[in-house]
């Protein structure tokens, strides 16, 4: 008889029983008081068992593994290992990443080193992989992945699926290569902003099955009533979960699952990860029982992980423990039965991905024109940006009472140009922030008032081989980021320190917070109104290049 099998029936003890907690049941978003014991890393039953160690779990409460249903682990500027140090102190136990941050800048080979790197950690790394490499066909970056790329990745134990379609377009005229990709997994995971009626029902019928990009209650429902699997996301910038939250209630909560897509090392530090969606939710008047059920068992059905999300028999002892529901601060996180000690820091291996960019000449960066000009919007806690038409003349840039600045994108991969933009919202009154993070392509971007400090805070980015930085004048703070421009190889508490360091230098000149998540997203080319790139203006709507003056 099977180990495992003998164990369930009480005829031989189990590797540990853990006793006297209050175990969540997320098939009925209930509490038990049980024991249950595991086995070879799963769950073999609930009830009165033996076993070889015994966990005296009283006066707690045993939640199964938390998930985050998608997240770009290169958002947290932090390398794999590094990441999973963090969030498995959180509770957080499987992860469903797509890597398409660095595929964009070194193709396959980097999905490869996500892949090696999360095999280092006890956190369940699982990827989806990236479906828009680059993220439109007008976008250069440092790599391009057709169907037959991808391909060979599947079948690979951490594969399971294909993430955020992202090319809209692409998927209503029935671009070929990408639905080979599509193709390829029965998992498709959608990336659809403010999609509805028609448009939205073909792209569903198409395949796209989740999406993570709603920002309003109205465009949640219609997709849940459509069909989708609704991720309700809470980033550093992407902050949908109050407005979201009432879509949720004993009939949707199957449907509704966690997200926290881009979270800075820093946030992941202070407030948390799923377990801060989880508080979240709670402080905005959610059952905590909903709330849980859709960082676990939620999440884990829409991948078809039948293998963990709950404490059941065959299901992976995945579980953390905390002391009070409604508070749910984490005291400890088992993987597999075996608790989740923090090795310490190991330094990661980073894959070469030099950068290739010329730092412009302060003249190149100007701008002339006078009239009615095309000025990228920010909205606080959002990424969509909004097209503001403003009266500019470009002589009287920057416009520091109307808070409208010059953004710039420099091609970090052949040497190329530069594109100039016009943005609202960052506050700088003085000084210059630029990183090599800048989705999709990431290329490097900057925001600034003078030219000059434009021009070196790219130029100390470019010094780096890739990072974050923060000029005005002589005085300079930066984060290198060693691991292809988007992580850094130091230990995450280093990482959020110097965070925290930016982000106070960028606040002293004026700039908002978060600012430099809010730069990472200028030049993103799939999410409205409007970017900048390095060709120059780029109107999403309209899906192609326009000039910064109209008319």
């Amino acid at each position: 008889m099977p180990a495992g099998l003998a164990a369930a029936r009480g005829l031989e003890p189990a590797d540990a029983v853990f006793s006297g907690g209050d175990v969540f049941n997320p098939f009925a978003c209930a509490w038990e008081r049980t024991d249950f014991a595991v086995r070879d890393g799963c769950v073999v039953g609930l009830g009165d068992y033996e076993g070889k160690r015994e966990y005296d779990l009283a006066g707690t409460y045993v939640v199964p593994g938390l998930i985050d249903a998608h997240v770009h682990i290169e958002s947290s500027l932090l390398a794999p290992a590094e990441y999973a140090r963090l969030v498995l102190r959180h509770g957080t136990t499987t992860v469903v990443a797509d890597p398409h941050e660095i595929a964009n800048v070194c193709g396959a080979p980097g999905i490869e080193y996500m892949l090696a790197e999360g095999a280092r950690t006890p956190l369940d790394i699982l990827v989806m992989l990236p479906s828009c490499v680059p993220a439109t066909s007008l976008d250069l970056g440092g790599a391009r992945l057709a169907a037959a790329d991808l391909a060979r990745f599947r079948g690979r134990e951490e594969v399971i699926g294909l993430a955020e379609v992202m090319n809209v377009p692409g998927v209503l005229a029935g671009d070929e290569d990408l639905r080979a990709k599509m193709d390829l997994f029965e998992v498709v995971d959608g990336h659809a902003p403010l999609l509805s009626g028609k448009d939205l029902n073909a792209y569903i019928y198409a395949g796209a099955g989740s999406d993570h990009e709603c920002t309003t209650l109205a465009e949640a429902r219609e997709k849940l009533l459509r069909g989708m699997y609704i991720m309700i996301r809470e980033g550093s910038t992407e902050q949908n979960l109050e407005v979201l939250l009432p879509l949720v209630d004993a009939c949707t909560a199957p449907r509704c699952c966690f997200a926290t897509d881009d979270r800075h090392a820093d946030m992941l530090a202070t407030k948390g990860h799923i377990d801060d969606c989880i508080r979240k939710a709670v402080a905005c008047g959610l059952r905590i029982e909903l709330a849980l059920r859709m960082a676990t068992l939620s999440a884990a059905d829409r991948f078809g992980l039948h293998d963990r999300g709950a404490l059941a028999p065959g299901r992976l002892a995945d579980f953390c423990v905390v002391d009070d529901p409604d508070r749910f601060r984490v005291l400890r996180t088992f993987k597999r039965g075996v608790e989740a000690v923090d090795a310490g820091y190991r330094p990661p291996a980073c894959p070469a991905a030099p950068l290739q960019a010329r730092v412009p000449e302060p003249r190149e960066i100007r701008v002339a024109g006078r009239g009615e000009a095309r000025v990228i919007g920010l909205v606080p806690g959002q990424i969509v940006t909004r097209d503001l038409r403003c009266p500019v003349d470009a002589a009287g840039v920057p416009d520091i009472s109307r808070d409208i600045l010059k953004a710039v994108v420099t091609d970090r991969y052949r040497g190329g140009g530069s594109g100039v933009g016009l943005v609202h919202g960052f506050g700088l009154r003085e000084g210059a922030i630029a990183g090599s993070v800048s989705h999709d392509s990431h290329n490097i971007v900057a925001v600034g008032v003078a030219d000059t400090d434009i021009v070196r805070a790219v130029g100390e980015v470019v010094r780096l081989g890739g990072g974050l930085a923060v000029v005005f004048g002589d005085e300079v703070t930066a984060l290198p980021l060693e691991c292809a421009g988007l992580m850094s190889a130091l230990p995450y508490e280093e990482v959020a320190r110097s965070l925290a360091a930016l982000e106070e230098h960028a606040r002293r000149l004026g700039a908002i917070e978060n600012s430099f998540m809010y730069l990472s997203f200028l030049a993103l080319t799939v999410i409205p109104d409007i970017r900048v790139t390095e060709r120059g203006v780029f109107d999403v709507r309209a899906f192609e290049d326009v000039a910064l003056f109209l008319g």
